[in-house]
């Protein structure tokens, strides 16, 4: 199990084709602060039907996008 699989199962439930979250809500979901790893981590996310798109240092957002 991913230190990331509450992140990702909650992506998928959302359901929408794209969703922006904060570096704060992706540590209150996943229970973990988001850091370098993440990287690492997010081609996981695929097997959910989803993918990490931009990922903005200045905003301190993601976007998650479902896949076709």
């Amino acid at each position: 199990m991913s230190k990331y699989s509450a992140l990702w199962e909650y992506v998928q439930k959302n359901g929408s084709q794209a969703l922006k979250l904060t570096f704060e809500e992706i540590k209150d979901i996943a229970g973990i602060p988001i850091d370098h790893s993440f990287l690492k981590y997010k081609k996981e996310l695929t097997e959910y039907g989803y993918q990490v798109g931009k990922i903005s240092m200045k905003e301190q957002t993601v976007l998650f996008t479902k896949m076709d």
